[in-house]
């Protein structure tokens, strides 16, 4: 296993420095990748592979099957510490990474880092591009699935009629308030009990760089979400709650933070699930 702490995020200066490792590996994750790439990078479109449609979930967890193929088929072994590369001129583009990282996390891999800031932050240091990725053997890549990372459909249904989970939505105040609809969603609305934060609140577009964690339990508190009794964080298709993730999970340290895949496609698809500020 790799010899790297694995910080949740890494900062260009850090990785430029570590490229020469003979086990790390960089895997570019945007889609699509523009500008050139940090040497010696791999790609893998975002878009393909990563999450799946299911149960009427427009972006759910592929099962441990495929990704495994995926993941090896990239030439990334167990033994290799990754770190994820996003476009980083938004919040939404770090989705990329944050939402890949959760998944190698919910497959049991913890050497895992995000590059604060994404390529945009590589490329505003100075740093070296090459023109293509690079590519690597194939290799073996094994999961060791844990589960208490994601919230099913049948957990988030019990925390609805609990009212006891702290449940989050990670969309805009509009889609949050049923003045607005993404199209993967049946319905306005939102989650009965949940609070908004905007993930764009923990990702400043204009620094290239996540909220730091005394940032991050500030926003949850103004926003009147507990950080105890692990919190659920959603939006339509379990990309922007990523983010949130993320934000609370790794960089904020609050444990028990599970990310519902499913999030507002899946739930909304049956009209007897009850919504908050349904039209």
């Amino acid at each position: 296993m790799t010899n790297h702490s694995a910080a949740p995020l890494v900062p260009p200066d850090w990785l430029n420095a570590h490229l020469g490792d003979a086990d790390l590996v960089v895997l570019d994750v945007r889609t699509p990748p523009a500008g050139g790439f940090v040497p010696g990078s791999l790609h893998s479109d975002y878009a393909t592979g990563w999450r799946a449609s299911a149960g009427g979930g427009a972006g759910v967890l592929p099962d441990a099957a495929a990704l495994e193929r995926l993941i090896g088929a990239l030439g990334i072994g167990n033994g290799d510490h990754v770190v994820l590369v996003a476009s980083g001129a938004s919040a939404g583009d770090m989705g990329n990474a944050t939402r890949v990282y959760w998944t190698f996390k919910t497959l049991g891999h913890d050497a895992v880092s995000v590059l604060d800031g994404g390529f945009k932050a590589w490329t505003a240091a100075g740093l070296p591009v090459e023109p293509a990725p690079a590519t690597r053997p194939a290799a073996t890549f094994t999961a060791s699935p844990r589960a208490d990372l994601r919230a099913t459909l049948p957990q988030v249904e019990a925390a609805v009629a609990a009212g006891t989970t702290p449940l989050h939505d990670a969309r805009s105040a509009e889609q949050f308030a049923g003045k607005a609809k993404s199209p993967q969603a049946r319905a306005a609305g939102t989650l009965p009990g949940a609070v908004n934060i905007d993930n764009g609140a923990f990702y400043s577009a204009a620094d290239a760089r996540f909220a730091t964690p005394d940032a991050v339990r500030a926003l949850a508190g103004q926003a009147g979400l507990p950080l105890e009794g692990q919190p659920i964080t959603f939006c339509n298709t379990g990309h922007l709650a990523s983010v949130s993730w993320f934000a609370l999970s790794e960089v904020a340290g609050v444990p028990g933070v599970r990310l519902y895949d499913g999030s507002m496609s899946e739930w909304s698809a049956d009209p007897a699930r009850p919504l908050k500020n349904a039209d």
